[in-house]
C-alpha cells in the first residue's frame, strides 16, 4: 500500500457530538483528545513521516468563552500527551495574540522527544492570512514562496482527513494543501475508530498522484 508521507487531520464535530450526547458544546473537546493520540500512534505504526493536527483557528476564538477555554485546554493537553512519545513537535500559530496559550510557546520551535522520528505539528490560533502575511513584504516568486511562510517548516500534505462531514478545508495550510487528496468522514471526531484511518489510507492508495501534471 502507498502510504502518505504527510497526513493532515481536521478533527471536526466535537460540539455536534456533545449535543448528540446531551452535553453542553464545550464538553465535546475533552473527548477529542484520545482520538488524537490514537491517530498519532497509527501514523507512527504505518511509518507516516509527518502529521498535522488542526487545533483551532483565529476565527474559532470568536466563539463563546466557555468553548474557547475548553478547546484551548484540549489543545494544550494534546501537545503535552505527545511529549511522552517518540516524536518531534512543532506548534504553529499567531503568538502575538493573547489567544495563543503561553504553555505552548516553548514548542514554537520544533522540539525532539524520546528518540524523535515522526514530526507532529499542531496548528494553534492559526489563520491562513497570518501564515501568508510575510509574503507582501518579500520578493518571493510564485515558485519559491515556502521560505516566506510562517509555516515554512511544514512539508506538503499528501492526504487530509476530515471528520464531521463538512466539505471544506477551513484554511488549512493553503500552500502545503494545494495538491492534497481530501478524504471526508461523516462521523464526529470523538467517535473516531481505527477503521476510519485505514479506510482513508485505502482510499488514498487508489488515487492518482499528478501534482497538477
Amino acid at each position: 500500500m502507498r502510504i502518505p508521507k504527510h497526513i493532515g487531520i481536521i478533527p471536526d464535530g466535537n460540539r455536534r457530538w456533545a449535543l448528540s450526547n446531551s452535553l453542553s458544546k464545550d464538553r465535546g473537546y475533552d473527548h477529542g483528545i484520545n482520538p488524537g493520540l490514537e491517530v498519532f500512534k497509527l501514523c507512527q505504526k504505518e511509518n507516516v513521516q509527518e502529521v498535522t493536527f488542526y487545533g483551532f483557528t483565529i476565527d474559532n476564538t470568536k466563539r463563546p468563552s466557555e468553548q474557547k477555554i475548553a478547546f484551548t485546554k484540549a489543545c494544550i493537553d494534546s501537545v503535552m500527551l505527545l511529549t511522552k512519545e517518540n516524536c518531534e513537535i512543532l506548534v504553529l500559530g499567531n503568538t502575538d495574540s493573547n489567544c495563543f496559550p503561553e504553555e505552548l510557546i516553548p514548542f514554537t520551535k520544533r522540539k525532539k522527544f524520546g528518540t524523535g522520528g515522526i514530526k507532529a505539528n499542531f496548528l494553534i490560533n492559526y489563520g491562513w492570512e497570518w501564515d501568508l502575511n510575510l509574503l507582501k513584504h518579500s520578493d518571493a516568486s510564485k515558485k519559491h514562496i515556502q521560505p516566506y511562510l510562517h509555516s515554512k517548516d511544514i512539508s506538503r500534505i499528501d492526504l487530509i482527513i476530515r471528520w464531521g462531514g463538512r466539505r471544506r478545508l477551513s484554511g488549512l495550510l493553503p500552500v502545503q494543501s494545494v495538491y492534497s487528496d481530501f478524504y471526508i468522514l461523516d462521523n464526529y471526531w470523538p467517535d473516531f475508530k481505527k477503521q476510519d484511518f485505514y479506510d482513508a489510507l485505502s482510499w488514498y492508495d487508489e488515487q492518482d498522484v499528478t501534482l497538477g501534471g
